[in-house]
């Protein structure tokens, strides 16, 4: 007996007499057609931004709410109240800044400089509801990855029809660019590795706060 035959004899000798051996004639199972799992939701309008808002909040992230004739009322709000006066703004973000408060263009700005600013102001890719996950694809509205993970406020402005409740829904969206670099984010950076204690703002921003926008 070579050490492979020994190996399965004692498992079988575990698992019983009664168990078929691995060379058991036995009619495989095949798995049925198409995924057994949810590709669409079903939520739509208040129900579906109410789901995204309650799962942000389960992942201590600061959740507004605005209409889209509101929305630059409220980014100055979340602004006044973070105490931010240099913020970094993507080129193609369409939201106007409060009086006071500088937009920093992404030159290729350094991680050092990066650090210095008091935030970076962002749009989303598309936001899941049921997972209370937002994901960034580097487009003209949201910039390159650098700038939402290494400063300490990040201010993300999702819009109504930006979200789905299903992750097969989103990466539906997101396959419309595959060849884009792909930031998931489900609240604060935050890891509990160490003696289970948790620490906020170790891969990324110690900050997240979120203004849903629409309908209205």
């Amino acid at each position: 007996m070579n050490a492979r035959e020994e190996v399965l004899a004692r498992v079988r000798a575990a698992l019983g007499a009664d168990r078929p051996s691995p060379s058991d004639s036995v009619t495989p199972r095949l798995p049925p057609a198409g995924p057994a799992y949810r590709t669409l939701g079903s939520l739509t309008g208040e129900r579906l931004l109410d789901l995204l808002a309650e799962r942000l909040a389960d992942y201590r992230a600061a959740v507004r709410r605005a209409t889209p004739d509101g929305l630059a009322a409220e980014v100055a709000a979340a602004l006044a109240a973070r105490g931010a006066r240099r913020v970094v703004v993507p080129p193609g973000l369409s939201v106007a800044l409060p009086p006071g408060i500088e937009a920093v263009a992404d030159d290729e700005l350094s991680p050092q400089d990066l650090d210095a600013v008091d935030g970076v102001v962002t749009g989303a890719a598309v936001a899941i509801a049921e997972t209370g996950t937002i994901v960034l694809d580097a487009s003209p509205g949201q910039g390159r990855r650098a700038i939402a993970l290494v400063p300490d406020y990040h201010l993300c402005v999702v819009r109504a029809e930006q979200v789905v409740e299903l992750v097969p829904e989103a990466v539906a969206r997101l396959a419309a660019g595959p060849s884009r670099p792909l930031t998931w984010i489900s609240g604060p950076s935050a890891t509990s590795d160490i003696e289970l204690s948790r620490v906020e703002g170790v891969h990324g921003p110690r900050t997240l706060e979120v203004i849903l926008s629409g309908p209205g």
